[in-house]
């Protein structure tokens, strides 16, 4: 099988993520260990004890599902390589040491990598293009960034034809009052985003043109929109600082959804990505066509399996969320 490894955004985060894999592997624990003194606070009691209104805060929400993310990679590799090789090995000759067991695992394993809007920085952490406390320090900041915008809101909306709500949010947008798709996610659930005004016309126009449904996002901004160039502008001197590599493996971008590898297109894909949409459906259909047959999503809930479902109904689908999981992912 050719596999592709995706991983989760934000809204999947849970109280009490990644608790079974503190107590269970040394190579997750470490990465817990490693993000509680790369942060100056304790994100790993927050990921497990909340209390969930902290937790969800977007600066909060996206550093703790980077680290939940990563620890189940590292897991995950820790298991293979426990099951691969000689027990003799060291930590170090392992990849505890570095933090980068899971490299030479996802090069003999992954044919792609990729990851939903924050998810994108557990990719290139997994791809081995950022290490996991420079991609730490970057989405603290990106989600501190994120929630100090404090302009626009998102609505999903199921059931639309693309052409048909692009055409609604050209239609809707007056001005600088803009709406635009900020998430292609999966054929019928897309997610707009914009100033207000543009967003409440936008879903009214949809649903004269024959959309289901209309449902409120609790963002504190208008994500992956024009209304976050302020805040695309300065993370990006963040990233353009930032030691970035080239990627192990492809990773599937957001913004145009092709592979990438070198250090110059991973950076401008990240600052791009605040203010332009995730183009998951393309993502998802490029792997396909480069003959991906099996997603494997790793991250606490479910939610890109389903939409990979919807856009891929012949791939097979796997779930690495804690440690029962990984066991049976192995064998």
């Amino acid at each position: 099988m050719t596999i592709g490894f995706v991983f989760p955004g934000q809204g999947s985060q849970v109280v009490g993520m990644g608790h079974d894999l503190y107590e269970t592997s040394l190579a997750a624990r470490e990465i817990f260990e490693q993000a509680d003194a790369t942060l100056g606070f304790a994100l790993t009691r927050l990921c497990f004890e909340g209390p969930e209104e902290l937790l969800t805060a977007t600066e909060n929400a996206q550093p703790a599902l980077l680290t939940v993310c990563t620890a189940l990679l590292a897991a995950l590799a820790e298991h293979d390589s426990m099951h691969r090789l000689p027990s003799s090995l060291t930590d170090e000759e392992l990849g505890f040491e570095g933090g980068s067991i899971w490299l030479p695992y996802i090069g003999r394993h992954a044919a792609f990598v990729a990851g939903h809007s924050l998810g994108e920085y557990t990719a290139l952490v997994a791809a081995g293009a950022l290490d996991f406390q420079t991609a730490l320090r970057l989405v603290r900041r990106r989600g501190e960034l994120m929630a100090a915008a404090h302009d626009g809101t998102m609505v999903a909306i199921l059931g639309a034809e693309e052409s048909s709500l692009e055409s609604d949010c050209r239609a809707a947008s007056v001005g600088r009052e803009l709406v635009v798709i900020a998430n292609y996610n999966a054929p019928g659930q897309l997610v707009i985003s914009g100033a207000l005004a543009a967003v409440e016309r936008a879903v009214a126009l949809a649903k004269q043109h024959g959309a289901k449904r209309a449902i409120a996002l609790k963002v504190s901004a208008a994500f992956h929109s024009p209304l976050m160039r302020a805040a695309a502008d300065d993370l990006g001197h963040d990233l353009a600082a930032a030691p970035f590599r080239d990627a192990l493996v492809p990773v599937l971008g957001n913004v145009a959804a092709v592979p990438l590898q070198g250090v110059g297109e991973l950076q401008a894909e990240l600052s791009a990505q605040v203010t332009a949409p995730v183009r998951w459906i393309a993502s998802i259909q490029h792997m396909v066509a480069d003959g991906v047959t099996t997603f494997v999503e790793i991250g606490p809930g479910a939610v890109l399996s389903g939409m990979i479902k919807r856009i891929a109904p012949n791939a097979k689908l796997a779930h690495i969320a804690d440690s029962a999981s990984i066991r049976a992912f192995h064998g």
